[in-house]
């Protein structure tokens, strides 16, 4: 949506679109394998949901380009933290006793459909909850942020196991940007013409990709070392980070 230049009630009204599309589909991947922490999910959603309809209703008071400039020096710090995580925990795997004390250190466990046991603490629910009301803002206003935000709390703070991270977290995105989408949308439908018409354009092929990425996400994580998927998320938050600031100037 960057690269194309669209106006930005055009551009958040597809981006919405495509979000809800492709993380639906990988959402669907992620509860057949059943990685999703609902228990956490639920704590998430008390604060994103009503945070991303007060975004979307005060939107307009808030210039985009701020919004776009906030965010992607967000993304930048993001990927930083998630990158130094990684590097502080491949230095702890050389410590035996670190390792087992934090084995046997946990509040909740989680097996996925293939057997596969997590063991993980949520830690500071505070920053969570934080995180999740400025990320669901953040979803009303620009249609991203919350994802983001929560990856860097579970996985680069919390050290909970990308897998689980990331699929309770696309059930989270999910419930907040269908939330988001409805008054968005509505707009939309009632002003029709060219907005719709622009919206429509651009989601028929976008859509279809997500989709199909939904699916095969999930798939290639399992084939993925979690480490090397957490330096692969740090890499594309800094690339995507870098790339807004770059179209801000």
């Amino acid at each position: 949506m960057i690269a194309l230049s669209l106006e930005p009630k055009i551009a958040i009204g597809a981006a919405l679109a495509t979000e809800l599309a492709g993380f639906s589909s990988g959402l669907f991947a992620y509860l057949k394998a059943k990685l999703i922490d609902f228990k956490l999910a639920k704590k998430l959603l008390v604060f994103s949901v009503p945070s991303a309809l007060l975004g979307t209703m005060y939107s307009d008071l808030v210039p985009p380009v701020i919004l776009k400039a906030i965010f992607a020096v967000g993304l930048v710090f993001i990927g930083t933290q998630l990158f130094s995580a990684w590097r502080k925990e491949e230095r702890e795997k050389h410590e035996e006793t670190r390792k087992e004390e934090f084995s046997e250190d946990f509040e909740s466990t989680l097996t996925d459909s293939a057997g596969h046991t997590y063991h993980y603490t949520v830690c500071n629910p505070n920053m969570g909850k934080t995180f999740a009301g400025i990320g669901g803002a953040f979803v009303g206003m620009i249609s991203v942020g919350l994802a983001e935000l929560q990856e860097y709390h579970l996985v680069a703070r919390c050290r909970v196991p990308a897998p689980v991270a990331i699929a309770t977290s696309i059930f989270v995105v999910v419930i907040t940007v269908l939330t988001a989408s409805i008054g968005h949308f509505y707009e939309f439908a009632k002003e029709g013409g060219d907005v719709l018409e622009q919206v429509l354009n651009v989601i028929i092929f976008t859509i279809p990709g997500v989709i199909i990425g939904g699916q095969l996400g999930p798939k290639v994580q399992q084939y993925v070392p979690e480490d090397k998927m957490k330096v692969a998320i740090s890499i594309a938050f800094l690339a995507i980070g870098l790339f807004m600031l770059v179209t801000l100037v």
